[in-house]
């Protein structure tokens, strides 16, 4: 049983409204993280009673709550969005538990409320994938299935995810109470972020600035682990952007397969503005409306010295990533350490190479011979012998084999790539979970070797281009 106790929506009034979950008809258990389980103090297996919560059923010791934001979408602001398929149930060890696909909610503007098995599942793969790739995310501790019909572009059927986070403030909620004129709501809301979330930031004199720095900080940090992963959000909102600087909210995300820095992975992004090279860009102009939802509590000049401090912190993440993927020294000439990573990343595009693939041989590279493991993949660029001659002047190698281990640590073996995730989720629309919770498995050890699931490491095949994804994904 779930043994919840009160958070935010308790403690700022107006930020959130009770509901009542509508339960899936017959669910069922399709994913059960056991790790996450653990952290929240739960049985590492499902129970029947658990079952019933997650589904909405009950008991709470709290009413379910759904809260108000706002947010920029595709660019142009919409001023009441909100909860609209999901309820707060409250608190378990610290952490925030959310009901992804339990109804209609006051904030639905006429939706459902549902989740389908495909999205559920979707969110529940990636946001465990990321958390064990090493990236900030949101979590999942489970997803359900049912019988429920439920209608996007033809039938289906309903899901839910329960979805685990420290937070699930967005800059969306700042942006709801600044621009309905609620002051008074706004405060309380940034004091309880400050207490709850930042406790660090009140030792100083200005500890609203002092915040601001950080969830800039964060969310660079965060958007340059996505480039360096080749991992695409598709719909970065900014009701979709956490303030903890974790990946929130998945839609229509996708890894990269072939390496293409133009790839858009939402079929309803019709002018490519969350294209996965946009996505540091996006996320300092989504900082910037956060900036003017603070603007009552920050001084101009602070706002300014932040986001100037995002391409900074971004760029010095990115190399971060880059440097211990590839195995080079992490120090001289910044723009001489971005033109070797850049110059890379160019050879991958003109060869049409798998991203994740090129980089995973660097595990059984030995970067003294000519005809290595990379080299077979980008030979035959005409920039290679000289990008080779920099990469080796850079190179920590002092012995190959602890050098290789090395970046079989930092290069994934097991991605999520979107035809797994479609395999798992056909399956389990069948009524067979053994494959979702086989790759889920896999994911939860992506650097390791797999020899008992080789697709999993695979090139993708042909039909995988087919697949289109959109905002109900």
């Amino acid at each position: 049983m779930l043994n919840l106790s009160a958070g935010i929506n308790q403690a700022v009034a107006g930020l959130a409204r009770p509901v009542e979950p509508s339960p899936l008809r017959d669910p069922v258990w399709l994913g059960w993280s056991e790790d996450m389980a653990r952290t929240l103090g739960l049985p590492a297996r499902a129970t029947e009673a658990l079952l019933k919560q997650c589904n909405g059923e009950g008991p709470f010791t709290l009413p379910p709550m759904a809260q108000v934001y706002s947010g920029h979408q595709f660019g142009g602001y919409t001023p009441r969005l909100g909860d609209g398929r999901g309820c707060h149930l409250g608190e378990v060890q610290g952490y925030e538990l959310f009901l992804k696909g339990s109804g209609p909610t006051p904030y639905s503007r006429g939706g459902d409320g549902r989740a389908v098995i495909r999205s559920a599942v979707r969110e529940f793969l990636a946001s465990e994938a990321l958390h064990h790739l090493g990236l900030a995310t949101t979590r999942a501790l489970a997803v359900l299935g049912s019988d429920t019909p439920v209608w996007r572009e033809q039938q289906e059927r309903g899901a839910i995810t329960v979805r685990v986070s420290r937070s699930h403030l967005r800059f969306g909620h700042f942006e709801y109470f600044k621009h309905s004129d609620q002051p008074k709501v706004l405060a309380a809301l940034i004091d309880y972020t400050l207490e709850r979330y930042f406790p660090d930031c009140l030792t100083g004199k200005k500890p609203v600035q002092a915040w601001f720095f950080e969830v800039v900080s964060r969310t660079a940090e965060t958007i340059a682990d996505w480039q360096a992963m080749g991992f695409a959000h598709g719909v970065l909102n900014s009701d979709n952007m956490s303030i903890l600087g974790e990946t929130f909210d998945y839609g229509p995300f996708a890894f990269m397969d072939r390496c293409d820095p133009g790839l858009v992975c939402n079929h309803s992004d019709h002018h490519g503005r969350y294209a996965f090279d946009q996505q540091p860009a996006i996320g300092w102009w989504n900082l910037q409306r956060l900036a003017l939802a603070l603007s009552d509590h920050l001084d101009a000049e602070v706002m300014a010295a932040a986001l100037a401090h995002y391409q900074q912190q971004l760029v010095a993440r990115y190399l971060w990533r880059m440097e211990a993927r590839l195995g080079v020294a992490s120090d001289g000439e910044v723009q001489s350490r971005l033109d070797l990573v850049a110059d890379l990343v160019e050879m991958m595009r003109r060869q049409q190479v798998d991203f994740h693939r090129c980089l995973r041989s660097l595990c059984r590279m030995d970067p003294g011979i000519d005809d290595n493991a990379l080299a077979q993949w980008l030979g035959d660029d005409a920039q290679w012998w000289s990008w080779l001659s920099r990469y080796r002047d850079r190179l920590t190698l002092t012995e190959l084999q602890p050098w290789q281990q090395q970046r079989a640590r930092a290069n994934p073996n097991v991605i999520l790539r979107t035809h797994l995730a479609q395999q798992a989720i056909e399956a389990a629309e069948n009524g067979d979970a053994a494959p979702l919770n086989q790759l889920h498995q896999a994911l939860r050890h992506p650097y390791d070797e797999h020899p008992d699931h080789p697709h999993y490491t695979e090139a993708p095949p042909s039909w995988a281009q087919s697949i289109t994804l959109s905002c109900s994904s």
